[in-house]
């Protein structure tokens, strides 16, 4: 296929090479430049925008930061819309809120053209191999049409449902149980070790006995290293995430007390200058509570 790709992020990037690597014939874009250097030494075009990269593309993916960055990549001057062809789709990836996810279904149906939202699950070394999680949602025969490409990113592609929002309320859902699964840990930690116990053998039995999905596994042993610095995943971005989760809440009229308390922990790591951390820093805050150093 000939396939657009437009943000080479954490994210972005590693997928991206993934669809080089299956033998698809690739366009990329990205605002910084440089992050496409690589592509074009692989034999991959670089596009100078994204209208550029959806002019000649079968399907345009996108994998960008937040609403404001995926409206004008998508609608903005020389946007995805302004050069998707009419038997293209554009993919988008993105963590929005749903307000957003709203605006990119109806803006590409009153434009005549077709749009389906492909969200995942995992952080960049998964995505680097294959092994991310997909959640995607649309018109079925379009899904079936996409089946390819997405595998190149995992194996396991779920489909929820007919429209798009179905796949960015999932994603923001299961983000806000990664978070929540995060605090869980942190006071289990916090106790354990106020009461003499190494947190790291309380993580030898939990990923040893009932405790041992990937959630567990892979940001419990983040937790129990310290290892804030090399953020998969930033602070920011899981207080964005939750921020949205909470007003999808609103929208919907469901009471969501447990997203209170994760948004407060994050704000509170923002407050105590880590921002920029890895967004398992927020157990700090519950040690911090708990009188540990």
């Amino acid at each position: 296929m000939k396939i657009g790709f437009v943000g080479l992020g954490a994210m972005g990037h590693p997928m991206a090479r993934r669809l080089l690597a299956a033998g698809h014939q690739l366009c990329v874009y990205n605002r910084t430049a440089a992050k496409a250097a690589d592509f074009a030494a692989l034999g991959a075009t670089v596009g100078e925008t994204p209208a550029m990269v959806a002019h000649d593309a079968d399907i345009v993916f996108s994998m960008l930061l937040d609403d404001a960055t995926t409206e004008q990549a998508t609608f903005g001057k020389n946007g995805i819309a302004e050069g998707l062809l009419p038997n293209a789709v554009h993919v988008c990836c993105s963590t929005i809120s749903l307000e957003q996810a709203r605006r990119l279904r109806d803006g590409h149906a009153e434009r005549g053209q077709t749009y389906v939202s492909a969200n995942v699950l995992g952080r960049p070394p998964a995505a680097e191999a294959g092994a991310l999680f997909v959640m995607a949602a649309g018109k079925s025969d379009v899904l079936d049409y996409l089946e390819p490409a997405l595998q190149c990113f995992g194996p396991h592609i779920f489909r929820v449902g007919d429209d798009p929002l179905q796949a960015n309320l999932a994603k923001l859902s299961l983000n806000f149980m990664i978070y929540s699964t995060i605090e869980q840990m942190a006071e289990v930690f916090a106790l354990n070790e106020k009461a003499g116990t190494d947190p790291r053998k309380i993580f030898e039995i939990m990923t040893g006995s009932f405790y041992n999905a990937p959630v567990h596994k892979n940001y419990g042993k983040l937790m129990v290293d310290h290892a804030y610095d090399t953020p998969g995943a930033p602070v920011t971005l899981g207080l964005k995430d939750v921020g949205m989760f909470m007003d999808a809440g609103g929208d919907y009229g469901v009471p969501l007390p447990y997203a209170a308390i994760v948004r407060d922990r994050l704000l509170s790591a923002v407050s105590a200058g880590d921002a920029d951390r890895d967004f398992v820093v927020l157990q700090e805050r519950v040690r911090q509570e708990s009188g540990l150093t």
